[in-house]
């Protein structure tokens, strides 16, 4: 059966949540394959609000077993927490599944990416620790979520790992942690999550094997990857399509499906490059104040986003790594409001036009090639239907399928689940 996977196009923020959960009615599984808890995708359902950061979408469909995938650096207590708040409004979580190979993020590495933050390396980061666990991860010197089901052994490991971890934290300043306080915590985890910790290969490769449909969902967008991004103002992982047979232990050839999710706009968090960013006085319109949930603040920051026009060279770049098959683009009717607007077309590095996407050096430099179109004026956000789009609004998809070579399935009409169109 096929694999479907949906990643973001731009720098994270595009919408995913959104089109995770509508999607997900049609999967079996929901596969969280990457990240941690320094992103949040937002859903809006008849549930309620919820921006989650750990969870998969797909939570909300009580046919769909959702996946925290190898891939991740999960914090234990985050995970709780947010289970619980889920709960609260009455959603059951009992579908919710950890692989056992999934790297738990210590209190530690919050305490080292804060350290990290307030000094001269500073990137913007969440300081939620995600870089400093995927590095703990690289160095072979973390935990991961099966060591809790063997308590004696994870002790073993904590009291090998700490000495480590302990001489970095004091060359830095910091307090040092106890063997005790990191494996009461691990103890607490263990009664806690450990039902849901489970080998990950043999449980996809078995639904795979019963024909079932899988979503595999990522975090944050293709400009963030840590290999093919904006370097060093990236995420410390690959939220790239591929990554999500490479996590998960399956073949890629059963991947039938990418989608690349957009906004209508570009938006960034954080530091770096964004070469079509607006002045604060012409992004109002995009961002809104706030009393709406989609607003253009983070979802884990709640830090204002860096907003700018639609740019295309990023697009195609993510469409090339990636190699999408079908296009969400997300939030359209921000441009409700624009008698014209603007769309990057491609970049001029020192007065001439380039076909590749430029080093992170070189994209403070280049000068975005713009073209300005005529805006529709009126409301999009009560349509469902293709036919019923404004002209202009058609055209404007267009430009984007005839730069980027695929075809807009998805197009979100505002942060409701059901204020989509589907073509």
């Amino acid at each position: 059966m096929p694999v479907t996977v949906l990643v973001g196009a731009q720098f994270g923020d595009e919408g995913k949540g959104k089109i995770v959960d509508y999607i997900s009615q049609n999967v079996d599984m929901v596969v969280r394959f990457q990240g941690g808890d320094n992103a949040g995708h937002t859903v809006v359902n008849q549930m309620g609000v919820f921006k989650l950061h750990l969870v998969p979408c797909g939570i909300f469909r009580k046919d769909c077993e959702v996946f925290a995938g190898t891939g991740m650096v999960i914090n234990p207590d985050e995970l709780i927490k947010e289970l619980d708040s889920i709960k609260q409004k009455d959603v059951d979580t009992s579908n919710m599944k950890i692989s056992s190979k999934a790297i738990i993020l210590m209190p530690y590495h919050i305490e080292l990416d804060s350290i990290a933050e307030g000094g001269k390396t500073s990137i913007g980061t969440t300081k939620r620790g995600i870089g400093y666990a995927y590095a703990d991860k690289a160095r072979r010197n973390a935990l991961r979520f099966e060591d809790l089901l063997d308590l004696e052994y994870c002790k073993q490991r904590i009291e090998q790992v700490l000495c480590t971890i302990n001489a970095e934290l004091s060359a830095k300043g910091a307090r040092a942690y106890t063997q005790e306080e990191i494996f009461e915590k691990c103890q607490d985890w263990a009664q806690k999550l450990g039902d849901m910790i489970t080998e990950p290969v043999s449980y996809i490769n078995n639904a795979l094997n019963e024909g079932k449909h899988i979503l595999f969902e990522g975090q944050l967008g293709g400009m963030k990857d840590i290999d093919l991004g904006i370097y060093p103002y990236v995420t410390s992982s690959n939220p790239i399509a591929a990554y999500a047979a490479v996590s998960a232990g399956f073949s890629i050839k059963h991947i039938t499906n990418i989608i690349g999710v957009m906004k209508a706009f570009s938006s960034a968090v954080g530091d770096g490059p964004f070469p079509t960013e607006m002045g604060k006085a012409e992004s109002e319109g995009f961002r809104g104040d706030g009393s709406r949930v989609d607003d253009e603040f983070g979802a884990r920051t709640g830090r204002a986003r860096r907003l700018g026009w639609l740019d295309l060279p990023v697009l195609k770049y993510t469409s090339a790594i990636n190699g999408f098959t079908e296009l969400a683009v997300c939030k359209i009717d921000k441009l409700d409001i624009y008698d014209k607007i603007q769309i990057c077309t491609s970049y001029k590095l020192d007065g001439k036009v380039i076909d590749y996407m430029p080093s992170v050096r070189e994209l403070y430099k280049v000068e975005p090639v713009y073209i300005t179109v005529d805006g529709w004026l009126c409301d999009t956000s009560k349509i469902r239907d293709y036919k019923q789009l404004p002209k202009n609004a058609k055209k404007y998809l267009e430009i984007i399928e005839q730069h980027i070579g695929v075809q807009v399935k998805y197009i979100g009409v505002g942060p409701m689940r059901e204020e989509i169109i589907v073509r």
